[in-house]
């Protein structure tokens, strides 16, 4: 690796700060944006002529497939820890379905070769379109190339999303699916069928190890088939809500579908999510003989595998179908190599994004000597009643950590935008925004004290757009009540970039042209370049422009 080269601009006293806002990006301004409702006087402050823009975070910004993708959280920081676009999880995976690669290796051969000796193949999943821990396209694909290689026994366990598509969209994609599997069982004498499901945020998906009696429900319901028994996933989704007014389908309790199916030895299992976060656990709990998480009764023989490798330094799974992006010498690496100490530090819900995602989906550090990692344990509640999450904590001890002055550049990730809009709580979300906003306030002033540069962004919208919208772009209402229908995904709209710099001067500004075309991925050699450094030339560039 080369060695970064140092500019003769002047540099700051003290550290280079970047602050990740997740979720909060640059809405309408009318009454879907709770970013625009919330109380930001910091945000308001900071957003200088000079030395603010907007940044592209979602689509071919963040390589993924379309700009009708919405960016998240994953892909986020990989392009603002890689400085680079690489094809992202559904890119990929439909590339290597489209030319058969995907079909071609040898996990895919074992999983087959189980099915066409008699064994069941599970597919495990996200049943969604939302594109950003999976696509219902990728799970007819692999369905169709199961029944066509011999497979008789193809099973589904349906995780339902309202998060990343429409809160109660569930019987969209369980109709669609149900549709999909009747015609395998006519066509091809198939015993094809949904047989267990739940939602996302209550089962199998957790992440960080914030929750693993989440993902024990999910083993009970997919391995055991011991949850509550229906005659179909229709008949429990609407069961389901009628029994909790107001459920949305990521909470979901889990269900079966009878005849009761469990996951044996001699089958086969994949789980179809190409995102890697939400599917660590679950995949661990089959692949490891020595799990010890909870217990799992029974641990079935059977050939797992991942759409992808969800942690490519643990290799977790040990066998996937589709090989992830290999990212190369992310800021992470490159500040490693040149002796720069690092800090990077959020709550359980969002660290693994400033370390293993932004190291571009590498676990572990790359100098133990220069980085710091800080984890503040999450809340095991529900977001929308702790929209203030764990903020204050993380400012209190980056704070703490910036006075030592042993970090030169530093990473934080105020989760709440995202969480807590997720949950598809307006008010919650406002106050989410605001809290933000009020540690914003907090860090300015220490940042200041020593010198430094903060620097604020964020990786793709969420709080920003909290109502769904009509084709014409007006809230969508619901014609009963009137009230706006309620939107918990990501968004689409571009997000903040700004720099706080008191003894900047005249000395640079933002690029306003160079930000027309500029997405997230540019800030890394920004934050380079505010750090002293020459960018390196395979980066996406600086959006400085010096005096």
């Amino acid at each position: 690796m080369s060695a970064l080269r140092t500019h003769t601009k002047q540099t700051p006293k003290g550290p280079v700060v970047l602050v990740v806002m997740d979720g909060i990006g640059r809405g309408a301004g009318d009454e879907a944006d709770a970013v625009s409702i919330a109380a930001t006087p910091t945000l308001d402050r900071l957003w200088v002529p000079g030395v603010r823009c907007e940044l592209r975070a979602h689509g071919r910004a963040v390589g993924l497939p379309s700009d009708d993708d919405m960016g998240n959280s994953e892909v986020g920081h990989n392009a603002l820890g890689a400085g680079k676009v690489y094809a992202q999880g559904a890119k990929l995976v439909n590339a290597a379905i489209a030319t058969g690669g995907l079909f071609e290796g040898e996990t895919w051969k074992m999983i087959v070769e189980r099915g066409a000796r008699g064994g069941a193949v599970h597919f495990l999943g996200l049943l969604s379109d939302g594109n950003v821990h999976s696509h219902l396209d990728h799970l007819e694909a692999l369905l169709a190339a199961a029944a066509s290689a011999g497979c008789k026994r193809l099973f589904i366990h349906a995780l339902l999303d309202g998060r990343d598509v429409p809160p109660t969209s569930a019987l969209e994609y369980v109709e669609r699916t149900e549709r999909y599997l009747a015609g395998l069982r006519t066509s091809g004498g198939i015993d094809a069928r949904i047989v267990s499901g739940g939602g996302r945020m209550h089962i199998t998906m957790d992440r960080y190890e914030a929750d693993w009696a989440m993902v024990e429900r999910g083993w009970h319901t997919h391995v055991r088939a011991d949850q509550r028994l229906f005659g179909s996933a229709t008949e429990a989704v609407n069961t389901l809500r009628a029994e909790k007014p107001g459920i949305i389908d990521q909470d979901l309790p889990p269900f079966c579908v009878g005849p009761r199916t469990e996951i044996v030895d001699g089958d086969a299992v994949v789980m179809f999510n190409f995102r890697g976060d939400r599917a660590i656990e679950i995949s661990r709990a089959f692949d490891d003989a020595a799990f010890d998480k909870f217990d799992r009764i029974r641990h079935p023989d059977v050939v797992y595998a991942g759409m992808m490798e969800y942690d490519g330094d643990l290799h977790i799974p040990r066998r996937y179908l589709v090989t992830p992006p290999a990212i190369e010498r992310p800021m992470g690496e490159i500040l490693a190599a040149a002796h720069v100490t690092q800090l990077a530090i959020s709550e359980t819900q969002k660290y693994g994004h400033v370390t293993y995602f932004w190291n571009g989906n590498r676990s572990g550090m790359f100098d133990e000597n220069t980085e710091t990692y800080v984890e503040i344990p999450s809340d095991n509640l529900p977001f929308e009643q702790r929209p203030w999450m764990k903020a204050a904590e993380i400012t209190d001890r980056l704070i703490n950590e910036l006075r030592t002055g042993r970090h030169r550049f530093a990473r934080v990730n105020y989760a709440n935008g995202d969480m807590v809009g997720h949950t598809g709580s307006f008010d919650a979300t406002v106050l989410a925004v605001a809290t933000v906003d009020l540690q914003l306030a907090r860090l300015r002033q220490a940042v200041h004290e020593l010198e430094g540069i903060l620097v604020v962004t964020a990786d793709h919208g969420n709080a920003d757009e909290m109502f769904q919208r009509d084709k014409a772009g007006r809230v969508l209402r619901d014609k009963a009540s009137g009230q706006p229908v309620v939107k918990t995904s990501h968004t689409l709209n571009a997000v903040p970039f700004l720099i706080d710099d008191p003894r900047r001067g005249d000395r640079y500004e933002i690029d306003p042209d160079r930000c027309k075309s500029a997405g997230i991925a540019n800030v890394t050699a920004t934050c380079l370049e505010l750090l002293g450094f020459v960018p390196p030339d395979d980066l996406e560039p600086s959006l400085l422009r010096f005096r």
